[in-house]
């Protein structure tokens, strides 16, 4: 039994090692196929972990360390407010201590006179994790500054689905969710998105553009439901939604991102606990084994697993003299 593990201990240390091997091989050569994926940005992978009438913090714990084991960017969690369910913002409280790299993206509803209260909470999320929070803005888009955080701000993840929500993200958010049943609509947004951002007096590349679906990897044969066109996502009243197996959600992925689609995906699974497992130990490992998901965490913070800029604080001295 010893020598078993000792095995997959090597094993797991020598994919590990290949991979850094081929991070640092991509950015030190800059040509060839490799080189050409990592030069457009690999992509970025997120999941929800919500849970219908969960009150267990384990559970999401549970959720959250296996998303962790996968190389997720980061776990969403809606707020409760409206519906049975905990604090989305003290639950990721509790699994911030126990993780040490996944990014953590509450919702926080908060109106203008809460959103002090609010910047206040999440930059207690961005301490305790230790530069890994992000916060999916629902009403305030406010800046933030004052008590800074670990990352300047925590990332701010919008919804951009909808035309308000586009205008808001274009100016504020860090990351960008957009629900589309196409890829071509899915591109359209994202292009949309930058050439505001670029309006607004942002750098387009300031921002990262997610799709959004929904995923039933339940089928028992792995494959795409029929009627999907291929195994792409339909239309459902909770957003589109893709329902095959781990193997056709990797070539669905890989093909929009090939495309331009997305920076990435922000993935909400139907069934979390079997969903997640089979996200992470078949869709992921496959587009990991093809180079286009990254194998390691590049650094501590969310700011670093997107590849952004860390912000800078609106009144930081910036040199010379008063």
């Amino acid at each position: 039994m010893r020598c078993v593990r000792r095995r997959r201990v090597r094993r797991r240390c020598a994919r590990r090692r290949w991979g850094v091997l081929s991070w640092l091989l991509a950015v030190v050569a800059g040509r060839g196929p490799v080189s050409a994926r990592y030069a457009r940005g690999l992509l970025h992978l997120a999941a929800g972990i919500d849970q219908a009438g969960s009150f267990d913090a384990d559970s999401y714990l549970e959720l959250a360390l296996l998303a962790e084991r996968g190389g997720l960017d980061f776990v969403t969690l809606d707020d409760c407010c409206g519906r049975l369910g905990p604090d989305a913002l003290d639950v990721l409280c509790r699994v911030a201590p126990a993780t040490r790299r996944l990014g953590l993206v509450p919702t926080v509803t908060a109106t203008p006179t809460e959103s002090f209260r609010a910047r206040a909470a999440m930059a207690t999320l961005d301490w305790v994790s230790r530069g890994r929070a992000g916060w999916r803005i629902d009403v305030s888009a406010e800046v933030w500054d004052g008590w800074a955080p670990p990352q300047g701000h925590p990332v701010r993840v919008v919804d951009a689905t909808e035309e308000h929500g586009r205008t808001v993200a274009a100016r504020y958010a860090d990351v960008a969710l957009v629900r589309a049943v196409t890829a071509e609509r899915a591109a359209a947004v994202r292009d949309e998105l930058r050439a505001r951002a670029a309006e607004s007096g942002r750098g387009p590349d300031a921002l990262r553009v997610l799709a959004s679906l929904l995923i039933d990897l339940g089928a028992g044969e792995y494959a795409a439901e029929p009627g999907h066109g291929g195994g792409g996502p339909r239309p459902t009243a909770r957003g589109p939604l893709y329902r095959g197996g781990p193997v056709d959600l990797a070539e669905l992925l890989a093909a929009w991102h090939a495309d331009g689609a997305a920076d990435g995906f922000h993935l909400v699974p139907v069934e979390p606990r079997r969903d997640l497992e089979r996200l992470v130990n078949g869709t992921v490992a496959l587009l990991q084994h093809r180079g286009l998901f990254r194998t390691f965490y590049p650094g501590s913070t969310l700011h670093d697993h997107l590849g952004l800029a860390r912000p800078a604080h609106q009144y930081a001295v910036t040199g010379g003299t008063s």
